[in-house]
């Protein structure tokens, strides 16, 4: 194999191109060639004329910032003014009301979200055991797994009969909580809520309920298996219920839950969607716990990592976001923009069902967000047969991911036409 001799057998191990990019190569190509095509590939948020959607009060933040914040290094934990909004962006309202009930938080600056799940694998779980998803998730989870020497487990993105909670499945989820806890000493949970991608499916507070007290009960039956749920929150701003697991845990609480010591909760915040500012690679990861001792020294532990990892988070949007925030005015205007983007992603969303409706495809359940799914075991034939229309979709494992973000809703009636024509 060429470059044996250097690559270490995890190396080995990685190959491919990553199908979101190549299936938007094909699309690019397309019109490069003078087709008409349409577009569902791209994870960034696009107008209806194809240009990159952009939140304009967050530019105008980044323009307005001194030179010295684009060229200066960010603390190595990051600006203590950002630290202080990420946390405001992971709990929302709920922020004073956890901390009147007792819980702590700390967090710590990282090069987007996915910095934020990163910091998680490479302390919250030992070497070689399983990080527990859904089995419908971002593809490159597998990736941050996989480079961090871990596996994965998963359980049902859905119930397999009707359930009072009927966006999670909490039997399988709780059998696999205790099979794991059987084999492992420490249990990592990574869980895209709400606006999963690959689906744009949402967790009702019903779901949410349930997977919490799934998580304590697992926990207050192994006290000495440390317990972590990881809400990603990459999407969560173009939800109808940006903060409901901050909701739900206040809940919770207020309703008598115990929290155990051995629980964990974490947010991984990404800015890349929120204030589309993806470039900039700007996230944090929140965690929130009874103990300071505990949150203090997470706090300390992933410092270290980040340190030894990218050194230090760029700096430019962490204080740019901060001074926007921080200004009512200017807060009030990303709010109208995300406000217009996220109407922009209702309509496409509405309207795809319907037009899918029309021609008799069925969806899985899709409520918010970047994305809509369709479950196939054909996925590639179907994406193949559908760019021969000019109609670009990303085939994954499992189904194909609809990029709403991408797909205008004056082309959902033709896309569901020609996709129509090639599933059973």
């Amino acid at each position: 194999m060429p470059a044996e001799c250097w690559l270490n057998s995890q190396a080995l191990n990685k190959a491919g191109n990553d199908a979101i990019f190549s299936w938007y190569a094909k699309y690019k190509n397309a019109v490069l060639g003078g087709h008409n095509a349409i577009n569902a590939t791209v994870g960034s948020l696009l107008e209806d004329d194809g240009s990159l959607a952009i939140n304009r009060a967050a530019l105008k933040a980044v323009k307005m910032s001194e030179d010295v914040e684009f060229a200066s290094y960010a603390p190595l934990k990051g600006l203590p003014s950002y630290l202080d909004l990420s946390i405001s962006l992971a709990l929302g309202h709920e922020r004073s009301n956890l901390e009147d009930l007792g819980l702590h938080m700390t967090s710590i600056a990282t090069p987007g979200g996915s910095g934020a799940l990163y910091l998680t694998a490479a302390n919250l779980i030992e070497s070689g055991q399983k990080v527990l998803l859904r089995d419908r998730h971002w593809a490159p989870y597998a990736g941050f797994i996989a480079g961090c020497n871990l596996k994965m487990e998963t359980w049902p993105l859905l119930p397999s009969s009707p359930s009072e909670t009927p966006f999670f499945d909490q039997s399988g989820f709780e059998q696999s909580l205790q099979s794991l806890r059987e084999k492992q000493s420490k249990i990592l949970v990574w869980l895209n809520d709400p606006a999963h991608n690959p689906t744009g499916l949402s967790m009702t507070p019903s779901g949410r309920r349930a997977c919490l007290e799934s998580m304590v009960t697992s926990a207050l039956s192994s006290e000495n298996v440390g317990h972590t749920l990881v809400i990603d929150a990459a999407y969560t701003m173009y939800a109808e219920e940006p903060h409901g697991w901050a909701e739900t845990i206040r809940e919770a609480i207020h309703q008598g839950m115990p929290w155990p010591e051995n629980l964990l909760v974490c947010f991984a915040v990404s800015l890349s969607k929120s204030h589309t500012v993806y470039g900039l690679r700007t996230g944090a990861l929140v965690s929130i716990h009874p103990e300071m001792e505990a949150v203090k020294r997470l706090e300390t532990v992933f410092g270290v990592t980040g340190r030894s990892t990218w050194s230090a988070a760029p700096r430019i949007a962490q204080h740019a976001m901060s001074v926007l925030h921080e200004n009512e005015e200017s807060g009030s205007h990303w709010s109208t923009e995300r406000d217009r983007l996220k109407a922009m992603l209702d309509e496409r969303r509405n309207t795809l069902l319907q037009s899918c409706q029309n021609y008799g495809i069925e969806l899985n359940p899709t409520h918010d967000g970047f994305f809509a799914w369709l479950e196939s075991k054909d996925s590639v034939e179907i994406a193949t047969k559908c760019a021969k229309h000019h109609v670009y979709v990303v085939p994954l494992e499992h189904g194909i991911r609809i990029g709403l973000c991408s797909l205008r809703a004056s082309d959902c009636d033709l896309f569901a036409s020609v996709l129509s024509q090639f599933i059973g």
